[in-house]
């Protein structure tokens, strides 16, 4: 579980609830809950996206929501580790000899990739392959995290329409004047249900899925530069210093803690 996004959403709802519970007491949250204006406003804006999407796209982006409360599972230090130890086995019994390692590799692009370079592929070749994959891969990652930007850019829009829908029928009933506050009112909730759309749901999950995708984009070019190292017998000790570059400085430290400083093996 992704504390980070647990907590993030969870606290801007209770602060929230919170700030109108203090501002008119327990009693006020009603006066924030209104049934038509939620159906302009949600309704709208999602069914506007339903309209600009396919419908499996548009059932993928609402159910890639769930992901921000998950923890990632790439981790860059293991990442590295598994390359070195692949290119310690390669430069001590051979190319050849990463066939029986794949095995034990749990990441499928790994792997895969382990086996081109087995099968006597071409580095332009197993570079070309490896990279149109993780390229396909950020392209159905944008699709899912794009939705909730189109989702934040449709819910202030639909909350404006809402609210002018709202005075539109608050002006043909101008004749009781104890009538225009409460409908004034209900009119201004739309806009504050597409700002709550907006910047409570879409905007925090279009943010993490985007760095998600980021990260595991990185962790795979890692792989990929890992690997052409091994193709072209690159002694294990400058691959892994190569791919430490890779790391921010934190990451570095805890990387040469766990496994050595240039503790790669393998000598000339």
């Amino acid at each position: 579980m992704d504390i980070a996004s647990l907590l993030g959403v969870g606290l801007c709802f209770v602060f929230m609830i919170l700030s109108i519970v203090f501002s008119a007491g327990i009693g006020g949250v009603k006066y924030f809950v209104d049934a038509p204006s939620m159906m302009i406003t949600f309704g709208g804006a999602f069914m506007a996206v339903l309209g600009s999407r396919s419908m499996p796209s548009f059932i993928n982006g609402l159910k890639s929501y769930t992901m921000i409360f998950k923890q990632p599972s790439d981790d860059t230090k293991a990442v590295i580790k598994n390359i070195i130890d692949l290119s310690n086995t390669a430069r001590k019994e051979g190319l050849l000899a990463l066939e029986e390692a794949a095995g034990s590799l749990e990441d499928p692009f790994m792997k895969k990739g382990v086996m081109l370079i087995v099968d006597g592929t071409e580095p332009e070749l197993v570079k070309s392959i490896l990279e149109a994959e993780i390229d396909a891969m950020a392209e159905r990652h944008k699709e899912n995290y794009s939705f909730f930007a189109d989702v934040a850019g449709m819910g202030p829009s639909w909350g404006m329409i809402g609210t002018l829908l709202g005075l539109v029928l608050m002006l043909q009933n101008m004749s009781d004047p104890s009538s225009i506050g409460p409908s004034m009112a209900v009119a201004l909730i739309t806009t504050f249900y597409g700002s709550v759309l907006a910047n409570w749901f879409c905007y925090p999950a279009e943010n993490k899925l985007k760095a998600r995708s980021n990260a595991e984009y990185m962790s795979k070019s890692i792989v990929i530069e890992g690997l052409l190292s091994i193709q072209a017998g690159e002694n294990p000790r400058v691959t892994e210093e190569k791919l430490k570059s890779f790391l921010s400085p934190a990451d570095r430290s805890a990387y040469e803690a766990e496994n050595g400083s240039g503790d790669a093996g393998g000598g000339e």
